[in-house]
């Protein structure tokens, strides 16, 4: 997803401050930030931008405004590569895994955000995957969104009461699965 304007909480995460601190800098008017007809405070992208390289120096060698991570975990590179092309082109950071190995490497090297998940893999378990991300302490915020083509309620159950977010249903339409992905990373 490929912001233009950012919230305080949004903005005071990206700077790695707190909002209070955040709200100051736009009272103050060191940032400038606009009003919402909603009566919500927003900050353009260019501002925000423009403000780190000033007041936070240490920010600038980091790309901040790259999408967020998402890893993708199925064993049929044409579902991995489908869904890499439709977030990749809205903005997300994407990474693929194959396999069980793959799958551990990449969560604690490329810390996503979200994982896309399969549940019926060759060579691995959806479920228990989804189980020791959620049980561990380092990887238990990662948003899950379980996938499969073998929808039946056990199943729906059975992942949901291993940690996951949300649940789709193969084939998966393109604005359904940005919708979900929308709804756990941006609300």
């Amino acid at each position: 997803m490929k912001k233009d304007f950012y919230s305080i909480p949004e903005a005071a995460e990206i700077c790695l401050t707190h909002r209070t601190t955040m709200w100051r800098w736009v009272k103050s008017g060191e940032l400038k930030a606009f009003l919402t007809p909603g009566g919500k405070y927003k900050i353009r992208k260019e501002g925000l931008e423009s403000f780190i390289q000033k007041k936070m120096k240490h920010l600038s060698d980091v790309d901040i405004f790259q999408g967020k991570k998402v890893l993708i975990v199925d064993d049929d590179p044409q579902i991995l590569k489908m869904i890499n092309q439709t977030l990749s082109s809205n903005g997300y950071n994407v990474k693929e895994a194959l396999d069980v190995f793959e799958v551990g490497a990449k969560t604690m090297q490329f810390k996503p955000d979200l994982m896309i998940l399969g549940l019926y893999m060759s060579e691995m378990d959806g479920f228990e995957v989804c189980g020791r991300i959620k049980e561990n302490p380092t990887t238990c915020h990662i948003k899950i969104i379980a996938y499969t083509g073998f929808h039946t309620k056990e199943n729906r159950d059975r992942i949901m009461k291993a940690g996951a977010d949300d649940y789709l249903i193969k084939p998966v339409g393109k604005s359904v699965l940005l919708q979900s992905i929308e709804a756990l990373l941006y609300q």
